[in-house]
């Protein structure tokens, strides 16, 4: 699959493992509420990109999904900032993820600058 030689696919698909294991450690309580969201969010990056280079019908499709992916990103940023405000991360563990989600983050508007340039229809 072509997405999956992408370097941000790869990084936020790693991200996304790492997190899945490191909020199965949340107290129980969370399992289902702020660990659940941290998982889903994380997951939907990988997902939406993967989705969106796969159609790659237009430009405007990829953009759109790598959007979504960029959401996404943005939205697991919050929760890991509520798991460090709420003591299940630590100031190192929160610091370390927040600055690999801005890598991915800028990785992402790259990938939409790259497809804002793009002609507009995919070449049949």
């Amino acid at each position: 699959m072509p997405y999956e030689r992408l370097d941000v696919y790869q990084k936020s698909y790693q991200l996304a493992l790492e997190l899945h294991k490191l909020t199965l450690v949340f107290p129980q309580l969370e399992q289902y509420e702020l660990a659940s969201q941290v998982r889903r969010s994380s997951k939907s990056i990988p997902a939406n990109i993967a989705e969106g280079m796969g159609k790659q019908d237009t430009p405007a499709d990829v953009r759109r999904f790598i959007k979504m992916a960029l959401g996404s990103c943005d939205e697991t940023r919050v929760w890991l900032r509520f798991s460090k405000d709420l003591g299940y991360l630590t100031d190192t563990q929160h610091a370390e993820l927040e600055a690999r989600y801005q890598e991915i983050g800028r990785m992402l508007q790259g990938v939409i600058k790259r497809y804002q340039d793009a002609p507009k229809t995919r070449p049949r």
